[in-house]
């Protein structure tokens, strides 16, 4: 027997799954008119009527009953068998696209601990910010912080709040000896940048401090800012993620601790991370190595 046209039978599963054309064509993406002509041609290859139409509703015959639980069937193996062609190897590498600065000032020095966790799971890490095109791209997943609009199809994983504050050289402002709603700052200058140009205000207003009377430079990237603080060069907003390894190591200060900004940190991905055991491992680390870093920089915060 010469086989009706697939889409034919598709748009009879949606009709009779929903049990209206109208409805079927909304899920189809389609219009009503091509859900009734599709239906016709498949009433037509097959000889017998499918739906009674009557009171303008539509109701399964019995033929279209048994074609029904033939078509649901199939349909329902056709989306499992193709769920699993699209399943990435178990060896394959994870494609991680990450911002510049939270890649080389936190998650890089980190990755060997994921590894050692995760032995079987490669990171392959590609470093950029904004939208991702993960398709164009070959991105499993991308960790962002959510200050841009994202294609509301991908899936969103939270991992942490941000939290940001003042850090500089130790020993480099005067505000850890004083009020830091009053202090001076020891005259150094505020850093800023044009990745996060509202920094310094987004965190006096969380906060309820001023910053410091001074306007030092602006660079370009965050990291520099970060960098530029560590040199001497003045005061930075710092994520407590970023600078918590330079407050450990005495190569900066957090005079005022951090405060959140509002914002967080995600993890994109174009399908559920539960359905990707490499992807659902790295999410799990992500939020674990993230929960003890920003309780690391509090406390060091507290200690300068």
């Amino acid at each position: 027997m010469k086989l009706p046209p697939l889409n034919t039978l598709r748009v009879f599963d949606a009709a009779a799954r929903h049990q209206a054309f109208g409805k079927a064509a909304e899920a189809l993406h389609v219009t009503h008119g091509a859900v009734s002509r599709q239906i016709r041609l498949l009433e037509d290859a097959l000889g017998v009527a499918l739906f009674e139409r009557r009171n303008r509703a539509v109701f399964l015959t019995d033929a279209g009953r048994q074609l029904f639980e033939v078509t649901s069937a199939l349909f329902e193996q056709l989306t499992t068998g193709l769920a699993k062609l699209r399943q990435p190897a178990a060896d394959a590498p994870l494609v991680l696209s990450c911002e510049p600065t939270i890649a080389m000032m936190w998650l890089i020095p980190r990755l060997p601990d994921f590894q050692h966790a995760h032995p079987g799971v490669q990171v392959h890490l590609y470093a950029a910010g904004g939208p991702v095109d993960f398709g164009a791209q070959g991105v499993d997943v991308a960790l962002r912080r959510n200050d841009f609009d994202w294609d509301p199809a991908l899936y969103a994983e939270h991992v942490c709040e941000e939290w940001t504050g003042p850090v500089c050289r130790p020993g480099l402002a005067g505000a850890a000896d004083a009020d830091p709603a009053e202090a001076d700052w020891g005259g150094a200058p505020a850093l800023s940048s044009a990745t996060r140009p509202l920094a310094w205000r987004q965190w006096s207003r969380a906060a309820g401090m001023k910053p410091p009377r001074r306007t030092g430079p602006a660079y370009e990237h965050f990291y520099l800012s970060l960098q530029a603080a560590a040199a001497g060069l003045g005061v930075a907003i710092g994520s407590a993620l970023m600078a918590c390894d330079a407050l450990r190591d005495r190569r900066l200060q957090a005079p005022c601790g951090f405060a959140r900004d509002g914002s967080a940190y995600v993890l994109l991905s174009p399908r559920p991370c539960t359905e990707d055991p490499r992807a659902a491992a790295f999410l799990e680390w992500l939020r674990r190595e993230a929960a003890a870093t920003l309780g690391e920089a509090a406390g060091q915060s507290v200690a300068s």
